[in-house]
């Protein structure tokens, strides 16, 4: 509620009054079996939370995964649970049309949005909902990705971005007040969402989780990381497909924050240490060569230890595992980062979109694409 510029925040109603915690709904869009989903869907049936429903959300009614769905359902006959098939064309977004449904039939006040890929410990909902609630105006909480580590290559690399780069950024940009918001795994209230037009108006945005943060963000609300990680644990995964998920990536924040075109370069171990050497080279008359393996040096050095830190304990391997992936990944965010900028075309989930400023999207059909 407003009264000119002052907001009263209404509190959440809790629905447990032993424990004073609120209860969730829980929206799980499904599309597709990978060898860990059945897994992974598991650990929500199996978390220690006291009031929560599962909204599984499936747009197509012969997908495979439905059988994936009854099955855990069958087993967990006491936990809440729906299967919502069909789905509804609210946008451009697949993902938000295939959870609209869920969030329509979303009997409580806080939703949480978790991707199929996701794997819950016990207690990490209870994280992310007492994190929501020490704070007053606390609208959404989040969960910074990293990965669980699965056999080969792409797997180390994966950890090595995620726990690197990627958390630099991550927690630097939530540090300074910067929107930076991961859908993966986030929790939110339902009431500032209906207030902002629904889960609905969503759907013409490709990132709908950076405009979901931002409408709490518009609204006075705040928004905070979960002191608990979102643990990716997809079944099919390679560095193709990673390095096509970093290209998306870098067109999204371009079209929605133009100016990371020259920021984002800037947090790259290679960009920023040529263009410092350059500097000192010009201004002091240093040695450019020396200062940049210096640099670099410290900066692997830095991300290996930042990498423990996100771990929260030794890494699942081998420190040559480490300088190997850290060598491909930063070698490769330059072509990346050129990559990005060639085409404003993105292609998600067998589908392919052209992106606009601001983050709109338009849908490029099977004549257009000819």
């Amino acid at each position: 509620m407003i009264y000119g510029k002052w907001r009263l925040y209404q509190p959440i109603q809790p629905l447990s009054p032993e424990e004073g915690l609120p209860a969730v709904s829980i929206i799980k869009p499904l599309t597709g079996v990978d060898p860990n989903l059945y897994h992974n869907l598991e650990t929500f049936f199996t978390m220690k939370y006291p009031v929560f429903e599962l909204l599984f959300c499936v747009y197509d009614e012969i997908d495979p995964v439905i059988m994936v769905v009854q099955s855990l359902m069958s087993k967990y006959p006491k936990i809440p649970a729906k299967l919502l098939i069909g789905g509804k064309n609210v946008g451009m977004n697949p993902k938000v049309n295939n959870m609209v449904q869920g969030y329509d039939v979303a009997q409580h006040g806080l939703i949480l949005i978790s991707d199929s890929g996701i794997r819950m410990k016990e207690d990490t909902l209870l994280d992310m909902v007492t994190t929501m609630l020490t704070k007053e105006n606390c609208g959404m909480v989040h969960q910074m990705p990293y990965v669980c580590q699965r056999e080969g290559f792409s797997s180390v690399l994966e950890a090595v971005y995620f726990g690197t780069q990627h958390a630099k950024m991550y927690l630097t940009a939530n540090m300074v007040g910067i929107n930076c918001t991961t859908g993966m795994s986030c929790v939110f209230r339902k009431d500032i969402i209906d207030e902002a037009g629904g889960l609905a108006h969503f759907g013409q945005y490709l990132a709908e989780d950076y405009f979901l943060a931002k409408a709490f963000l518009d609204r006075g609300y705040c928004t905070r990381i979960s002191s608990q990680l979102a643990w990716q644990n997809h079944g099919n995964y390679s560095v193709a497909a990673f390095q096509a998920r970093m290209v998306r990536w870098t067109k999204l924040r371009t079209a929605m924050l133009p100016h990371t075109i020259i920021l984002e370069p800037l947090s790259e171990c290679l960009w920023l240490g040529t263009l410092s050497s350059l500097v000192v080279t010009y201004l002091l008359g240093w040695n450019g060569i020396v200062f940049f393996l210096t640099h670099c040096l410290c900066w692997f050095i830095l991300d290996y230890i930042l990498l423990k830190v996100i771990n929260n304990g030794p890494l699942p391997f081998s420190k040559f595992d480490f300088l190997v992936a850290w060598l491909f990944r930063e070698i490769a965010s330059p072509y990346l980062l050129i990559k990005s900028q060639i085409s404003n075309k993105i292609h998600w989930r067998h589908r392919s979109y052209v992106v606009r400023w601001g983050g709109y999207l338009e849908e490029l059909h099977e004549k257009a694409r000819v």
